[in-house]
């Protein structure tokens, strides 16, 4: 039976999904957790596929994996979560077809990025952001892989300001390496001043215009959801989500002492 799970996890710790020798991964964590269960032998005789490879040290909450089991009734989140460490988790199953591949059947991908702004002009950032719209390529927004089309649909993008942090959603049918990261980093730049829409409007025409483009930190993505419409039936396990949510709780609190605490370390006027 081929099973397919939605695996969520915080990437701070990981060197990207995909696994490395002699460095953590969330594969790898995966691959023990499932080879301990024995939910799987190995990943090649599993056929374990992923929707789509992370960096090191971003994060996903719509991660999808699937892979080939003959004990389906250990290949759900509550006893795989079981074997994970508290940054990684899965919270919904899915029995699909053996021809299931998650990147190739997937529809449309969704990610955020969260970034703080200072004097950014969010109305210019969102009137950028149009600009992206449709089908275009994105060279200039993505590290190249030789043989891959840089052609891609951008179908939404969502700026919203959340006090001083800027939460910008991008949604299209596929992305490219680093490509979300450097639409952030265009989009800032925009917002910023330093560049304007007509540079914009060049960067998506890269036969007549090259500029490389640094990428966003990776700590402020997070992989939102892989879409596959009707043709998956989820199911999600109530007991891990709320598992997760008071792993996540206890995350928010240790986030949100040291932030306060690092405010400690600013340089402060001396007092009289």
């Amino acid at each position: 039976m081929r099973v397919a799970l939605k695996i969520a996890y915080i990437g701070s710790a990981y060197h990207g999904l995909q696994i490395q020798p002699n460095v953590p991964t969330i594969e790898g964590k995966l691959f023990e957790a499932l080879k301990e269960l024995e939910v799987i032998d190995n990943p090649a005789s599993a056929n374990f596929v992923s929707s789509g490879r992370t960096d090191s040290g971003v994060n996903a909450m719509g991660q999808v994996v699937a892979f080939d089991t003959d004990k389906p009734n250990l290949a759900i989140p509550r006893v795989i979560n079981s074997k994970l460490p508290n940054d990684i988790w899965a919270w919904a199953h899915a029995e699909v077809p053996d021809d299931f591949h998650p990147r190739r059947y997937a529809r449309r991908r969704t990610y955020r990025y969260i970034v703080p702004v200072d004097d950014h002009d969010i109305s210019l950032i969102r009137s950028a952001s149009r600009i992206l719209l449709g089908t275009h390529d994105f060279a200039n927004f993505c590290v190249n892989e030789e043989g891959r089309s840089t052609i891609r649909t951008i179908e939404k993008i969502d700026v919203r300001l959340t006090g001083n942090l800027l939460k910008i959603d991008v949604e299209a049918n596929s992305f490219l390496w680093k490509m979300v990261r450097k639409i952030v980093t265009s989009l800032m730049l925009v917002g910023s001043g330093e560049r304007d829409t007509e540079w914009l409007e060049q960067m998506i025409q890269p036969e007549i215009f090259e500029e490389g483009l640094e990428p966003s930190a990776p700590y402020g993505l997070i992989l939102l959801d892989v879409n596959y419409g009707k043709s998956v039936d989820w199911i999600t396990d109530g007991y891990a989500v709320k598992r997760s949510g008071e792993k996540v709780q206890e995350y928010l609190k240790y986030h949100m002492v040291m932030a306060e605490l690092m405010e400690q370390f600013l340089p402060r006027e001396p007092q009289e």
